[in-house]
């Protein structure tokens, strides 16, 4: 059995692998024993788990910390993830399509900050594609398409009834915007972009589309422990609760 001096290790050494020599975050400077609390639950006993690469670990943590706008801390996580390998154009779109889930301003707050740190590493922001942008109905088809990869038939189910009126006067938005536009965006493949849905929905304690995206990230091309296994790792970020009522909406639709 692990035991807490294992984890506090593992922690430590998973912290520096992922920050370097940086000091830690303030609190545990000033709040004794925190510090340690967090190298051993945070490092040692979420990211030191097995069943997830610690890059798909990354699209999680960035997913939760820009859905709850934890912005102190997105600075230092984009930085460990350029250091982990993460493209430029990978951190931005995970930014980038959260605001699908908690809101455009979500994004634009955490695309500033995570601007911030490529300023200061001398990397540049993706350059503007030249392609022509896509009509409103080509949108609504791409996305249709996407919505039934991943859905099926549940796509059309409760709040994306075609029937109802009053859920129908937003959702072709959705459609068009998340699944036609922000879907398809380059940076990321489908596997990761389900992956952040994923950690973005349960930051967010959305329980109904943790259920509906966990099972239809298997159709994403991720295992049912990678789906379990990005829902853990948003605990340290938005907490256990959220987490945990997550996990429980997943329980009865991922295999066994």
């Amino acid at each position: 059995m692990t035991t807490r001096e294992e984890l506090q290790r593992d922690g430590a050494a998973m912290r520096a692998r992922l920050f370097g020599a940086e000091p830690s975050d303030a609190a545990g400077a000033t709040v004794p024993g925190i510090d340690d609390l967090v190298a051993e639950v945070t490092f040692g006993a979420v990211w030191s788990r097995p069943g997830l690469a610690l890059p798909d670990r990354m699209i999680a943590t960035l997913a939760a910390l820009c859905a709850v706008q934890r912005l102190n801390h997105l600075h230092r996580y984009v930085g460990a993830a350029l250091d982990l390998g993460l493209e430029v154009a990978a951190i931005v779109e995970i930014l980038v399509q959260c605001g699908i889930y908690a809101g455009f301003t979500a994004s634009e707050e955490a695309i500033g900050v995570a601007g911030m740190v490529f300023a200061e590493r001398g990397v540049n922001l993706p350059a503007e594609e030249g392609a022509t942008p896509a009509s409103l109905e080509e949108l609504a088809g791409q996305g249709r398409a996407l919505l039934e990869a991943l859905h099926g038939s549940r796509g059309y189910e409760g709040y994306a009834a075609a029937d109802n009126r009053v859920t129908g006067a937003l959702y072709p938005l959705a459609i068009q915007f998340g699944y036609g536009e922000i879907w398809h965006r380059p940076g990321l493949d489908r596997r990761q972009r389900a992956l952040c849905a994923v950690a973005a929905f349960t930051a967010l304690r959305l329980e109904g589309q943790v259920r509906k995206f966990g099972q239809s990230a298997l159709n994403a091309g991720l295992a049912g422990g990678e789906i379990i296994e990005a829902v853990i790792q948003t605990a340290p970020y938005s907490g256990f609760a959220p987490a945990l009522n997550a996990l429980g909406a997943l329980s009865d639709v991922l295999p066994a």
